[in-house]
């Protein structure tokens, strides 16, 4: 069953003794985040600050921040779950056959739960404030080099002009003043693209930012999916119910019921763009001050009893990482589907999502390492990924200890690594260009003499199965447990 909110979700998390409340008076400005870090260092649980200095409002914060947290947030005991049922939809041998057709229509009824419905009301409109003020909400400053306070969860809701369909994504959103923020949007987001075409038709470009919905609509938000695939659609998929939206009290764009806070607004085109930053970033290092547009809120609705959500993101392991495990497992079987050879990927929470992975593969022929660097290179956001690891399929990925083992004795240099010029993440500070830089493949494999490897290959050291199974059998005498 669905979650019905925010709300919801922290009472699920409180029964499962995964939140704890602070009840004494905090600050927003750095102390929060100095609590939160360590709770989230020491796999803690998810904080509940009632009562936040200068706001009315109570502050949720690393809600999703575990591995149990995330699978809470999902509504599965494992993540590969969703993956395997995403690849059930789009296998085409489900559906083949007549018996196979019957036995798909269950899984069939669940499409009925993507269609977002469109509703007259909802509780995020509880409150209607046309006179708005953003120093009402308890928004973070998060470090000290920080250039003010940050809007870090937010939905932000656009709308392509040509197309009609709208578009959710996550970007951070720097306050500026008491109706004023930046809009982060990056040079390869949805959300940048959309502001283009908006930029060639001039005005007002309409936004609303929804803060606080249930874990499934805000983890949609985060997930890189392709363009046709609306946001919402994703949600009630994952939620197993369709989201529900109402219309902005001030614009054409809709918003999910559910949402505990609704900024509305716009963005207007032929203003000047304004400098933003720094902010302490997911990589662990700030990332650097830019301009980017404003966004000038014009309304503000919410909850009567609503909570402010928001995280916070530095080095690893933070709440972040899970969110980004969440789309490593759900999105393995659709990379599996145009890339069969590969078994496992693994993004290390040390590489912040771009800047590793490792991939375990069944290696058929010559150079096959090197052509599933280049074809990961190729797809979508794995265009940003500074260093792919190629293993072979006897090797874990998620072992790390054993995936270094390879790469540390497996490679020649010249022959088993690629360097390869494209683009990078924006928030990438190591190479000389904004944007643009190199990228490393490290082909770790077992070289066959069909690669040029003239010299015999050794064998791994592995003790035999029997006597494994032998000494398993007599461990307790051994008295060494």
């Amino acid at each position: 069953m669905a979650y019905k909110d925010l709300h919801d979700f922290v009472a699920a998390l409180e029964q499962e003794k995964e939140l704890k409340r602070i009840q004494v008076e905090v600050d927003s400005e750095l102390e929060i985040t100095e609590i939160t870090d360590r709770i989230s260092k020491q796999n803690g649980p998810a904080l509940l600050f009632e009562q936040v200095k200068g706001s009315n409002f109570p502050l949720l914060i690393n809600a999703m921040g575990s591995y149990k947290r995330m699978n809470m947030a999902l509504e599965v005991d494992d993540l590969d779950v969703i993956g395997n049922q995403i690849g059930e939809f789009i296998d085409m041998t489900t559906y083949l056959g007549l018996m196979n057709k019957f036995k798909a229509l269950p899984k069939l009824s669940r499409l009925v739960n993507v269609f977002p419905l469109k509703v007259p009301k909802g509780a995020c409109q509880d409150v209607v404030e046309m006179d708005p003020d953003l120093n009402t909400l308890p928004i973070l400053k998060c470090w000290p080099n920080d250039g003010g306070k940050f809007i870090t969860l937010p939905l932000i809701m656009t709308k392509d002009p040509e197309t009609g369909q709208q578009n959710t994504g996550m970007y951070r959103m720097q306050v500026y003043d008491k109706n004023t923020t930046g809009m982060h949007w990056h040079l390869h987001k949805d959300g940048r693209e959309i502001y283009e075409k908006y930029k060639k038709l001039g005005g007002k470009m309409p936004v609303s930012v929804a803060l606080g919905c249930d874990p499934a609509i805000t983890y949609a938000a985060t997930a890189p999916l392709p363009k046709m695939i609306d946001e919402m659609m994703f949600a009630g998929f994952l939620r197993k119910r369709p989201v529900t939206l109402v219309k902005s009290k001030t614009n054409d764009i809709y918003v999910p019921t559910n949402a505990e806070f609704i900024l509305e607004g716009y963005v207007d085109v032929n203003e000047e763009l304004r400098l933003e930053g720094p902010f302490g970033d997911h990589t662990g290092y700030y990332s650097l001050a830019d301009f980017y547009p404003t966004f000038h809120v014009k309304c503000i609705t919410h909850k009567k009893d609503a909570i402010y959500p928001t995280t916070i993101v530095g080095k690893p392991p933070m709440e972040d990482c899970y969110l980004g495990k969440a789309t490593e497992r759900i999105f393995l079987p659709l990379i599996k589907m145009q890339y069969p050879e590969i078994v496992d990927y693994n993004f290390p929470l040390e590489g912040v999502f771009h800047n590793c992975v490792i991939v375990s593969i069944k290696k058929r022929f010559p150079g096959h390492a090197k052509k599933i660097m280049n074809s990961l290179w190729g797809i979508g956001q794995m265009m940003y990924t500074k260093m792919i690891i190629v293993v072979d399929e006897n090797i874990d990925p998620h072992d790390l200890s054993t995936v270094a083992w390879k790469v540390f004795n497996n490679i020649d240099a010249k022959r088993d690594l690629v360097i390869s010029e494209g683009p990078l993440d924006a928030l990438d500070h190591a190479s000389n260009m904004s944007h643009l830089g190199y990228r490393l493949g490290i082909d770790a494999t077992k070289k066959w003499s069909s690669e040029g490897h003239t010299r015999e290959w050794p064998d791994d050291i592995e003790m035999t199965s029997e006597m494994k199974e032998f000494v398993s059998r007599r461990w307790k005498e051994y008295g060494l447990d």
